[in-house]
């Protein structure tokens, strides 16, 4: 006889949050691993497929219903010990974001990545991958603008980069790296001072998928 073994998706939702790179977790009530933080999942129905069982997550489970959240297939996690109640397979999926208010879930809420030292299960394991994921997303493609709000200046964006890769750039550099990037970023044409100082160009992310060259960390 076949086994039959759960399948469920697991959220690594990542955000730039009171300047910190911060994930939505929340705190289990029950055993096991009652107390500690726990990324927000589901087992998959009979009708859904991973990506709908995803996005179902995302709106019911992490209370994120309708928010600008890039979702993207992480890694798939199977071992046998990873949940002592049951074999499952875990499906993980990479959500990136901007700054986005509460969920609408009382018990979800953003923390700091870096305090993220005790998880459930294996999802500190899973974050730390969703992490890196994002790490080298922001080096080869446009993704670090979806940290962004719909409009930000280069060095709202730069913060963006400094906060995920954890290490300072320097300005005039990565101004002249961005800017000059063909399709990654859209002048609108307006400015603001919100940034401080004299009046910083406002743009929007542009067409481009993949950047050349890419933003290399090192």
């Amino acid at each position: 006889m076949i086994p039959r073994i759960p399948v469920s998706v697991d959220l690594v939702v990542l955000t730039v949050r009171s300047q910190q790179l911060s994930a939505l977790v929340w705190r289990r009530d029950r055993p096991p691993y009652e107390g500690r933080w726990a990324l927000s999942g589901g087992f998959i129905k009979l009708e859904e497929d991973l990506p709908a069982a995803a996005a179902r997550v995302l709106a019911e489970r992490a209370g994120l219903p309708g928010a600008p959240v890039h979702l993207e297939q992480l890694q798939t996690y199977g071992y046998p010990d990873r949940d002592p109640r049951q074999r499952v397979v875990s499906v993980a999926y990479l959500g990136l974001a901007p700054d986005l208010p509460a969920s609408t879930e009382a018990h979800m809420s953003w923390q700091p990545v870096a305090e993220l030292t005790q998880m459930a299960f294996d999802h500190r394991r899973i974050m730390l991958d969703g992490v890196e994921r994002a790490r080298g997303k922001l080096e080869y493609t446009s993704l670090g603008a979806a940290f962004c709000p719909p409009e930000f200046t280069v060095a709202e964006l730069r913060r963006v980069y400094e906060i995920v890769w954890g290490r300072p750039l320097d300005p005039r550099n990565f101004h002249r790296k961005v800017t000059k990037t063909e399709g990654f970023l859209v002048s609108t044409g307006r400015t603001t001072t919100r940034d401080g100082g004299r009046p910083a160009m406002l743009y929007r992310r542009g067409p481009a998928v993949l950047l050349h060259p890419p933003m290399l960390r090192t």
